[in-house]
């Protein structure tokens, strides 16, 4: 079963790599002007998602490292 964290790093990779593939054919000057603007459309999508999951991650981190916190992580100390 995987996390919801391991979903969210696949659908983050999976975005970006869309992103990259829109990226690369608006680059190679062989779209049409109706097609280039569906690419930049998707790729503003995906952008925005790529930033909601990034935003998620950062607030996941700094809730584990908010010292008043219950789900805080704690320093490792050897005994």
């Amino acid at each position: 079963m995987t996390s919801k964290n391991d979903n969210s790093a696949k659908d983050f990779e999976t975005s970006l790599e869309q992103l990259e593939k829109l990226v690369l054919q608006m680059e190679s000057g062989d779209l049409s002007l109706d097609e280039s603007l569906a690419q930049f459309q998707q790729g503003v999508k995906l952008t925005r998602h790529c930033q909601q999951l990034l935003e998620n991650a950062k607030q996941s981190v700094e809730k584990l490292l908010d010292v008043n916190s219950e789900d805080s992580a704690v320093a490792f100390t050897e005994e």
